[in-house]
């Protein structure tokens, strides 16, 4: 038996990967990047094959980490982790720098950023893990503290999109209703759910204009899981 709960219990950070140049470029949110060496300092990037900046990497070779600040809206998760670079240019209107490796670095609400070099690239079916060798490193904002996934779920309320290593179904977890007569409600676009048990209002009473707080799907498009 699994307890989908648990894996929740371990820690993550969230950031932008992007790469691409001044040309194209794309990015995506993750809570899959980690530091693997410290001589040379090195990082690894998860990333799902299926994701557009996944081609990116590929060509360049290169990928640039923003990290992001606790204080991140939800415009930028909504951007970067809700829509595809295959439709839309996820990099415009963003405040954009281009590193020292000539790669798209994403500023907004980030407080670091990092550019990688590939080295190795490992096949793990669903996803390809990049590790990449640090080239540049520097600070945005020595003020305010890094984004967690713990955060990002509790006060955020949001969750992994399906590309994401750590995605969940999301029905896997609906396990402990706190009232029966309390009711969850399923954005169809991103997963977000509204759980009654969780918040002040019922659903029904919500404003007819309300949007989803992830992703701004409608209202009326959500529904109710059984």
């Amino acid at each position: 038996m699994i307890n989908f709960e648990a894996l929740f219990k371990v820690t993550y950070g969230l950031y932008i990967v992007s790469s691409g140049d001044k040309t194209r470029a794309n990015g995506f949110i993750s809570n899959t990047v980690f530091q693997v060496t410290s001589e040379p300092p090195a990082f690894a990037a998860c990333c799902n094959k299926l994701n557009f900046t996944t081609e990116f990497i590929q060509k360049q070779g290169l990928f640039s980490i923003s990290v992001l600040g606790k204080d991140t809206p939800t415009e930028i998760f909504t951007n970067f982790g809700y829509k595809s670079g295959r439709e839309i240019d996820k990099m415009a209107g963003m405040d954009i720098r281009y590193g020292e490796s000539g790669l798209p670095i994403v500023l907004n609400s980030s407080i670091a950023f990092l550019e990688c070099k590939v080295m190795q690239t490992i096949d793990l079916g669903t996803h390809l893990l990049f590790i990449g060798m640090l080239l540049h490193a520097d600070l945005l904002d020595v003020t305010k503290d890094p984004m967690t996934y713990q955060y990002y779920r509790e006060v955020k309320k949001g969750f992994s999109p399906k590309n994401a290593p750590t995605y969940i179904d999301k029905e896997k977890l609906l396990t402990n209703v706190k009232d029966a007569s309390l009711k969850q409600y399923k954005c169809p676009v991103c997963g977000y759910i509204y759980d009654e048990a969780d918040e002040t209002k019922r659903f029904k009473d919500l404003a007819d204009d309300w949007l989803c707080p992830l992703c701004g799907c409608e209202k009326e498009e959500f529904f109710e899981i059984k």
